[in-house]
């Protein structure tokens, strides 16, 4: 087995519907594991699921839920027959000056982007600890964002939330290794990508008036990136399946720019 063959793993992917937990999910299923997608959008996660072949499948997860979590992980360790990746990539993005904030919108992306990725930690490790319905350890890969490394106008609660992602990281990291759980625990930071989510972003920082258009925001992202273009949901995914490998059996605690430098 070459140590980016995921082969009987078992992986479980928030937000795996579309974008880039789609390609995710794509992206490990290829690399031999069986994929259970994760979303409340469940039509199209059955979509995908269905997509990547036998062995595969999908759960409702709102990812806000702590009991949700909870049924959605013993769902999807019983479709498997165990678990041992989760990659928490579920967030959503509201765009705003820090003037204009709205309370709700905050609470909105606190809730998503950092609870969720808290409870999925959470029961990742009741899972896949000793004595867990799981039992083996594992690897959980969170998705936090080049947004937690620069600065940038018109997100700045999307960026605390994915500071706040490194965060849960490192210190998860540390209490699996120092409890025995046998969880390796790390993160990326994407840099942006023309999905739905990368695109609306670009229109929105139009529409409050910080660029003159879609495509000179744009231009100013590949301008801040020395790779000098965006990032594709390829390289995300491929970076999660390394960090879900054997490849980084000593990797853990640690954030992996994936932005082409721009958060150097």
């Amino acid at each position: 087995m070459g140590v980016f063959d995921l082969t009987g793993r078992k992986a479980l992917v928030t937000g795996g519907a579309q974008g880039l937990g789609e390609g995710m999910a794509r992206a490990l299923a290829t690399a031999g594991a069986h994929v259970v997608v994760a979303d409340v959008q469940d039509d199209l996660a059955k979509e995908v699921a269905t997509s990547l072949g036998e062995g595969h499948g999908s759960v409702h997860l709102d990812v806000t839920d702590d009991a949700g979590w909870e049924s959605a992980v013993a769902d999807a360790a019983g479709q498997l027959g165990g678990l041992d990746v989760l990659v928490n990539n579920a967030g959503v993005e509201i765009t705003s000056l820090v003037v204009d904030l709205d309370p709700d919108e905050v609470r909105r992306m606190l809730e998503v982007n950092l609870l969720g990725t808290a409870l999925g930690l959470k029961h990742a490790f009741r899972a896949m600890r000793p004595g867990g319905i799981a039992g083996q350890g594992g690897a959980v890969v969170n998705v936090a964002s080049v947004a937690a490394t620069i600065a940038f106008p018109g997100i700045a609660v999307y960026s605390a939330t994915k500071s706040g992602v490194d965060r849960l990281t490192r210190v998860a990291a540390m209490e699996s290794g120092k409890l025995g759980y046998g969880v390796r625990v790390n993160c990326i930071y994407p840099g942006l990508v023309p999905t739905a989510m990368g695109m609306g972003l670009a229109q929105d920082v139009t529409r409050i008036g910080l660029f003159p258009s879609v495509e000179e925001a744009v231009g100013a992202v590949v301008g801040l990136t020395p790779a000098g273009r965006l990032g594709e949901v390829a390289d995300m995914a491929d970076a999660v399946v390394f960090l879900a490998s054997d490849a980084a059996r000593f990797v853990t605690g640690a954030g992996l720019p994936v932005d082409g430098g721009m958060g150097m």
